[in-house]
């Protein structure tokens, strides 16, 4: 069978880069299911709760990588299936914010004790995981250059 993609290219990085990515993406979805929840649901929860239990779109969108309308739209689903609930900052303003319900705080506990990614990463060791995180973190920064926002 010829090789579709040379072990040497930068192509390969990335292919390796994805195929983790998505490998992870697939056991934390897996772990996640009997919470009703999507990885990506299950992230903004976690860093709403990280951020005191309530948040804003701009604050979301400040500390992951989707954009305001996304969020907003993620958002309106975790409303709906009660994990959330949109507060005006004051009430006669049109500034949301986010707050956790008990539903929220509830699931948050459940999902932090997820352990598949922390499983898979165990193969690396304390030192391998810093040189992976560093060199992730210098691609990242020279990736950012290139995005059109």
């Amino acid at each position: 069978m010829p090789e579709i993609i040379s072990k040497d290219s930068h192509l390969y990085s990335r292919y390796l880069i994805g195929k983790a990515r998505h490998i992870m993406f697939q056991a934390r979805q897996k772990e996640l299911r009997p919470q009703h929840i999507s990885p990506r649901q299950a992230n903004t929860l976690i860093i709403v709760y990280k951020l005191g239990g309530k948040a804003t779109l701009a604050e979301l969108a400040k500390n992951t990588d989707r954009g305001i309308n996304t969020l907003s739209i993620q958002m309106t689903r975790m409303e709906k299936d009660g994990l959330v609930r949109k507060v005006r900052k004051t009430p006669k303003t049109n500034q949301l914010r986010f707050e956790l319900t008990e539903k929220g705080f509830d699931t948050y506990n459940k999902i932090k004790k997820i352990t598949s990614v922390k499983t898979i990463m165990s193969v690396l060791s304390e030192e391998q995981l810093r040189l992976l995180i560093s060199m992730l973190e210098t691609i990242i920064a020279k990736a950012e250059k290139y995005t059109p926002y």
